[in-house]
């Protein structure tokens, strides 16, 4: 009977891996098997020039409830938009993740921002026609910010914005406002897996007063 001595024995084990080991080929190419083309997103922000942004919170007044008390709306960043042509101002605003909008009208000169009581880091407002639901309501909206200088800016651009509109009034803006189709932005990032929770949550607009103080936003 013959022995193969441990040497030999050293060679076939090299020589079984060697027949396992995989090439890689950098060659390799898959062709998908659809091809999908690109989709222009409209956000209908085309024709407007953002001239402030700022993270915030958003709260409304609802008089519904009973009683009738302050209720999340959402965070995120509020924007200025001025249009190009007639110069009017329109605050858009979306939550954050879900960017779903949650304040959406022009800035007109007849709104008057006051400060929220015991607080000077929110202010409060009254808007004609919001089309955050896609149809046109009327709002009392409150907005806190982080710091008391970033509120005192927010009030400083939102008295020059009421200075650079035009002089339409409220109803014809409010029709401007809702010949625009609200659109989710083309670089928003997908929700986490928790995006159907956190939507829920916005859409229960969790009970919150605007006069007391909040998490840090």
């Amino acid at each position: 009977m013959a022995c193969t001595t441990s040497s030999e024995s050293a060679n076939i084990d090299v020589r079984n891996s060697s027949k396992d080991e995989v090439v890689e080929n950098p060659e390799i190419h898959f062709e998908p098997i659809v091809k999908l083309n690109p989709v222009e997103l409209k956000t209908n922000e085309e024709n407007e020039e953002e001239i402030f942004r700022m993270r915030a919170k958003l709260y409304r007044f609802d008089m519904e409830a009973s009683p009738p008390e302050w209720k999340e709306r959402g965070v995120g960043d509020v924007k200025f938009l001025r249009h190009k042509n007639s110069n009017n101002v329109r605050l858009l605003m979306r939550r954050e993740k879900t960017h779903k909008i949650c304040a959406n009208h022009y800035i007109t000169k007849d709104m008057s921002l006051t400060p929220s009581a015991g607080s000077d880091k929110a202010w409060v407002w009254t808007v004609q026609a919001d089309f955050a639901d896609e149809e046109a309501k009327v709002e009392q909206l409150a907005i806190r910010f982080k710091t008391a200088e970033d509120a005192q800016m927010f009030s400083e651009k939102f008295n020059k914005c009421q200075s650079l509109s035009s002089n339409e009034d409220a109803d014809d803006l409010a029709q401007k406002v809702e010949g625009l189709t609200v659109e989710e932005t083309p670089n928003a990032e997908p929700a986490a897996d928790n995006s159907t929770t956190e939507e829920a949550k916005d859409e229960s607009e969790t009970s919150a007063s605007a006069d007391k103080e909040a998490a840090e936003t």
